[in-house]
């Protein structure tokens, strides 16, 4: 059996497409067909039923496709085994904007230096988009900031609680006060980010419940810009803590006592469950499930 059909069936059930297959692979359309048709005559099965313009894969196939990611995460491993051949190849990725500029901005030169061959697609964006590009295989895994995620056709790669505090510059006068009402921080200032995005969503939502509701001076999802900002001693933010803790440690920052809203906010490192974890996507997912 050719490992290299193989390849071809699990790029096809991912893509759901026999002409999207071929241009992923560097194949003509005709050979990806040769090659399933050749998979389908040597196992004596049928792989994929083909109706209109629909490719889905037939019991016999949902049977087969386990087993060909196993074989083909064994071929990768036997031809990494010496250690020669260093992972290579694309691995997109859409995360977070908060995410995407703390996991980067100083780990990644020593993820390069390791993996030279790797390269990153980095798309940040809302986590409904997320989801409807892992679902068109748009992207090969997924990082949100949001409420915690339950889905059987996912696979949770790595997920942690994220603590969010409201914060500000440490000259404020709200700053060193011991207990703080939500009335008080809503007589301030406010720089948050974009409206719907994760966080800012669920604090939109709890504040909705109580019947009140956030009229930011800005709206923008750089947290570098809002940290700024807030250092310049403009305003009040809700922000993760992943994004102040620096500044949270050299006093620029003060985190407001406010315990009224407390949003359930996760951390997680999702990817669909019938993708292939090619050698070099095993090592993102490594790199990102490293604090």
């Amino acid at each position: 059996m050719d490992v290299k059909n193989l390849e071809t069936f699990v790029m096809v059930n991912e893509l759901k497409s026999f002409t999207l297959a071929a241009g992923r692979l560097g194949y003509t359309q005709s050979t990806v067909s040769f090659q399933i048709k050749q998979l389908e005559k040597e196992l004596s099965i049928p792989l994929f039923e083909r109706i209109g313009h629909t490719v889905t894969l037939t019991n016999e196939g949902e049977k087969l496709l386990p087993l060909a990611q196993q074989i083909l995460r064994l071929a990768a491993e036997a031809t990494h085994i010496s250690g020669n051949t260093a992972p290579e190849g694309l691995v997109r990725i859409a995360i977070a904007e908060s995410l995407a500029s703390w996991e980067f901005h100083s780990r990644f030169k020593d993820f390069h230096e390791k993996y030279p061959g790797i390269r990153l697609k980095i798309i940040a964006t809302s986590t409904d988009e997320m989801f409807q590009m892992l679902g068109q295989n748009q992207v090969d895994i997924v990082y949100t900031l949001d409420r915690r995620i339950f889905n059987h056709n996912y696979v949770t790669a790595f997920e942690a609680p994220v603590d969010i505090h409201f914060v500000t510059g440490a000259g404020h006068p709200l700053a060193g006060q011991t207990q703080i009402t939500l009335e008080q921080i809503l007589e301030y200032p406010l720089i948050l980010t974009e409206k719907n995005m994760s966080y800012r969503a669920a604090l939109d939502d709890l504040l909705s419940q109580n019947g009140k509701e956030t009229m930011p001076i800005m709206e923008v999802g750089d947290t570098q810009l809002i940290r700024n900002l807030l250092c310049q001693g403009l305003g009040i933010s809700y922000l993760p803590e992943f994004v102040v803790a620096d500044d949270l440690a050299k006093g620029n920052l003060v985190s407001l006592p406010m315990t009224e809203i407390q949003p359930d906010i996760w951390r997680q490192l999702l990817y669909h469950r019938n993708k292939w974890i090619s050698p070099e996507l095993k090592c993102v997912i490594k790199y990102l499930q490293e604090e």
